[in-house]
């Protein structure tokens, strides 16, 4: 089933409701602080379960104490859709869980 990329307008919209995402290039894209490499760690593994829930998956990136991630829909042509933002807000929504900032 194909997605429909975002307007640049919805693009900036939904961000505003997502303090810390922004768009970088064709994707949104968010780091997190977090205290130590294990809860870093902790919090790669609940986004992995949550990108496989949704058949959506980012960029992610591990650091020592820090989680990354970067993401657009390759099903519409690597553009940013709703598919992106439902991602972001479940991330958004799991990270005080882990200590994340």
């Amino acid at each position: 089933m194909s997605v429909a990329p975002l307007s640049q307008k919805e693009i900036e919209d939904r961000l505003a409701e997502l303090p810390g995402w922004s768009l970088d290039g064709d994707r949104i894209s968010r780091s997190y602080r977090l205290a130590s490499h294990t809860a870093a760690t902790a919090m790669v593994v609940h986004i992995a379960q949550v990108q496989e829930e949704l058949d959506h998956h980012s960029d992610l990136t591990l650091g020592y104490d820090t989680v990354s991630l970067s993401v657009h829909t390759h099903s519409a042509g690597g553009a940013v859709t709703h598919k992106d933002f439902e991602l972001a807000r479940r991330v958004e929504d799991l990270a005080p869980a882990h200590g994340a900032h």
